[in-house]
């Protein structure tokens, strides 16, 4: 077989098995449904839990960078902890070793009979589920045919001298299988297409163990730059978390290096003892290593996350996302004392609202990325509340309430709803500067700032109807309906402005669509802070 054929082989089986991966876990995350975040939020309280949570969605996910990535965008969006996110990266390293497991079963004889399987529940059936089983299904089948194609483009080297001296190198120098290992990790950015590479050679006799293993250690490094990548921007608390990861597997890999004679000895004699064959070797020895180091270096979580704090120093801004104030054992001992405690939560709710619309506000004025980071942090947190404080009340309202405290929980229920909607409006209005932003969409000057005007109108009007509630002012309530006049008049004006600009052709059409949608996202602000205020004067 000429070089190219071997080269399309080797190219090709690698694409079919990151296919297989990405297949893989896309339909297994299915098959879970939509609650692994949710996973990780809930079951991440101690270390422990969050080194469970971070071995179960991996092997949901089929890859560590995908749990690790995810648990990035957690601790960015301020609904984790640093110290939550290491245990879950921990995690994460264990539940990686399970692919490598699976290729070590060596049933790649069937690969294409469980692609035909998949298929047929793919195309066959119009259940969703089985659908999603059917995706499951194909992916593993393909994770085995790009085995395959990889293995007969690799049969080759072994009548090469120059690989077979560069594996005599790197059994004598194990720091150069390290390199080797990490480059070809960070090359196709999957740790597990590494190790199922090296499964490979290993399994043709390409190399030894002396060699596999440092290259095996190597991968695990390799697997952290992703994560590196996706913390490029984000906030100081993410950059730490993936800073975490790549520590926590160099300081794995150092361990092991030191005592890799042992190291060796000890699977070399696990081998031995259960018949295994040469790609379960690698598999036991990924998890092995991956399980230990976890073990070393749990104790010290709190060291670890100290470390990083003073590598990357810096107050990091996390938007307090959980519920403080509800509690069931008011709701049980005495409802109208719980009934307090979601109006204490709603208040906080309101306040983060408000806080929110101010920061899209400055996203469209000055549209730094600090501000665009934040306002979905905010949504998020009042998405949360919204659940949180609706069940709260539901269960309140199983409970004997007087006329008066009835009032109460449904005014507390329905500006509930309206902080929700209004923190809809101002995710709205950050996706509609971003289109600005990306499309390079201008604004004339008198339209900046009759917008700048109505952001500042918009937000005082909120802010009011706010105060109005927690102090119960019917006065404020009343100021809060003719400052929303006002805002209703601005927008018939403004449009009216818009379509003057347009026949002057001082406004583009893309530019007009922009305006106008952030305008109407202002207004319907303004009439949710106007049911807000009617709730408070009985309206």
């Amino acid at each position: 077989m000429d070089l190219q054929a071997l080269l399309f082989m080797f190219f090709g089986g690698l694409g079919i098995f990151l296919f297989g991966i990405k297949y893989l876990g896309d339909g297994l995350q299915k098959v879970a449904g939509d609650g692994l975040r949710d996973l990780l939020d809930r079951f991440t309280t101690n270390p422990i839990m969050g080194v469970l949570a971070g071995i179960f969605v991996t092997i949901l996910l089929q890859t560590s960078t995908g749990t690790t990535v995810l648990t990035i965008g957690l601790v960015n969006a301020g609904f984790m902890t640093l110290k939550q996110a290491i245990g879950v990266i921990i995690g994460a390293n264990i539940g990686t070793t399970v692919t490598a497991f699976i290729i070590g079963i060596k049933i790649s004889t069937y690969a294409l009979p469980i692609m035909a399987v998949g298929t047929f529940f793919i195309f066959f059936f119009k259940n969703p589920k089985i659908n999603n089983y059917g995706q499951v299904i194909f992916g593993f089948g393909s994770l085995f045919l790009g085995l395959n194609l990889m293995g007969d483009g690799l049969k080759p080297l072994r009548d090469v001298q120059a690989f077979a001296d560069l594996t005599v190198s790197m059994s004598e120098n194990p720091l150069l299988g390290v390199l080797i290992g990490t480059l070809f990790t960070v090359a196709v950015q999957s740790s597990s297409a590494a190790i199922g590479l090296l499964q490979t050679l290993f399994g043709q006799g390409l190399m030894d163990l002396d060699a596999a293993l440092p290259v095996l250690f190597g991968d695990n490094i390799g697997t952290t730059i992703t994560a590196v990548l996706a913390s490029i921007g984000a906030s100081i608390a993410a950059r730490r978390a993936a800073l975490t990861h790549v520590i926590f597997n160099l300081v794995g890999t150092t361990i092991v290096l030191i005592v890799l004679r042992p190291f060796t000895t000890l699977i070399e004699y696990i081998r031995d003892s259960l018949g295994l064959n040469p790609e379960m070797t690698i598999a036991f020895a990924h998890g092995i290593f991956n399980v230990s180091n976890a073990i070393i270096q749990l104790p010290f979580i709190a060291v670890l996350a100290w470390i990083v704090v003073k590598l990357i120093p810096g107050q990091d801004t996390a938007i307090p996302y959980k519920a403080v104030h509800l509690d069931e054992k008011f709701i049980r001992k005495s409802p109208a004392i719980a009934l307090g405690q979601g109006k204490k939560e709603v208040m906080r709710m309101a306040d983060l609202t408000e806080k929110g619309i101010q920061e899209v506000s400055l996203y469209f004025k000055t549209q730094g990325k600090k501000h665009r980071e934040l306002v979905p942090q905010y949504e998020n947190a009042i998405n949360n509340l919204d659940n949180k404080i609706t069940d709260y009340l539901v269960q309140v309202s199983s409970h004997s309430l007087s006329g008066q405290d009835s009032k109460v929980h449904h005014t507390l229920m329905n500006t509930v709803r309206d902080l929700e909607r209004i923190g809809d409006h101002m995710e709205n209005i950050m996706e509609l500067v971003e289109y600005q932003i990306t499309n390079k969409v201008t604004f004339s000057e008198s339209a900046i700032a009759d917008l700048d005007e109505m952001f500042e109108l918009t937000v005082s009007t909120l802010r009011q109807a706010i105060k109005a509630l927690d102090l119960d002012e019917i006065e404020e309530a009343r100021s809060v309906l003719e400052k929303e006049e006002k805002i209703d008049k601005m927008e018939r004006d403004l449009r009216k402005k818009h379509i003057i600009r347009v026949n002057e052709n001082k406004c583009t059409g893309t530019a007009g669509i922009v305006y106008v949608d952030i305008v109407s996202n202002l207004e319907r602000v303004g009439d949710h802070a106007v049911n807000i205020a009617e709730e408070v004067i009985g309206e």
